[in-house]
């Protein structure tokens, strides 16, 4: 080398290796020799893998609500919460390839009040968490709308609460078998379509067990649900309803279809106004109704509501939820 060269490295050597020194003698630099010196700086894997996890369980998280009674709608059922399993989630993200979404595994929290916790009180909705609605039918007279109904429901697999009257079971065994066949669930709506709280106790306890004692016979099961014709009752009503181990339905949505001045399109727009998560929607056997249901059905589905039946509605279960796409 040179003896310019020489000179202009040295020269170099003597600016710089001040400044290497005061950085390696600086009190961050120390310290941080001294943790790894020690063993004891944090050790992040795959990004961070486990810390992204246990973030993302915390925004997930969704406490359980608990059944009670509201001032205006009753008993509301509650609805159970979620939780991210961080443990099994973890163990499962670490055998996936880097950049692999997380593989999510939830668990339920369940809620600790139920509707069977509560005292006797009518039921008019479902928790309003639980993005799901009922279809409930009441039949109390006439079969000739009930094949359409049943080929809408078909076609748009969506099942349906009937809830029959015991006089008209007895005339139609077979109607009721055929819905019972297609998967909709039945309940009871009386026997003889009475205003049901200007009865005495007994003659109550007389025409829900008359009933029950039909879809037993007719149909080898026993229902749940009580409808109370027309909606009348009182708090009799419901308590004797309770001790024959069901509880009282009403609805949240009316289609009012009994109207005759009701028409598909008013019917349609009273679901469109009325329906949320929970919903409970009555309707009957009419020829409106079934020229509105497909209409009604694709109302509920575009606001991003599930049908299901009245015991689907009114559980606390959660529908499955909706995994994000965290990746790693």
């Amino acid at each position: 080398m040179r003896r310019g060269a020489r000179i202009r490295m040295l020269g170099w050597l003597l600016v710089v290796f001040p400044l290497l020194l005061a950085v390696i003698q600086s009190p961050a630099v120390t310290a941080y020799i001294a943790t790894v010196k020690e063993g004891a700086l944090p050790v992040y894997a795959r990004g961070d893998l486990r810390s992204k996890i246990e973030a993302e369980a915390k925004r997930l998280h969704e406490p359980p609500v608990d059944a009670r009674i509201d001032r205006v709608w009753k008993a509301i059922p509650g609805y159970d919460g979620l939780a991210v399993d961080v443990e099994e989630t973890y163990r499962l993200a670490k055998k996936q390839k880097s950049g692999s979404p997380i593989p999510w595994v939830y668990k339920v929290v369940p809620a600790r009040v139920s509707l069977d916790d509560l005292p006797p009180q009518p039921i008019y909705r479902g928790n309003e968490r639980k993005p799901m609605v009922a279809l409930m039918v009441n039949v109390s007279w006439g079969t000739e709308h009930l094949p359409g109904m049943l080929q809408v429901l078909r076609s748009e697999r969506v099942p349906a609460t009937f809830f029959l009257d015991g006089s008209w079971l007895k005339k139609h065994p077979e109607e009721a078998r055929a819905l019972l066949k297609e998967g909709h669930e039945i309940g009871n709506h009386g026997y003889s379509h009475p205003q049901m709280s200007k009865l005495s106790s007994a003659r109550i306890r007389e025409e829900i067990s008359r009933t029950e004692q039909v879809i037993e016979n007719t149909l080898g099961l026993r229902s749940k649900w009580f409808a109370p014709p027309a909606g009348d009752f009182n708090q009799t009503v419901v308590e004797e309803a309770s001790r024959l181990g069901m509880k009282t339905v009403l609805w949240t949505v009316d289609t009012v279809d009994w109207r005759k001045s009701s028409t598909p399109q008013l019917m349609v727009e009273r679901v469109r106004r009325g329906v949320t998560g929970g919903s409970l929607i009555l309707m009957h056997p009419t020829d409106r109704t079934v020229k509105a249901l497909p209409e009604i059905i694709r109302v509920i589905q575009e606001k991003g509501l599930r049908l299901g039946t009245v015991s689907e509605v009114l559980s606390p279960q959660r529908l499955e939820p909706v995994e994000p796409m965290v990746s790693f």
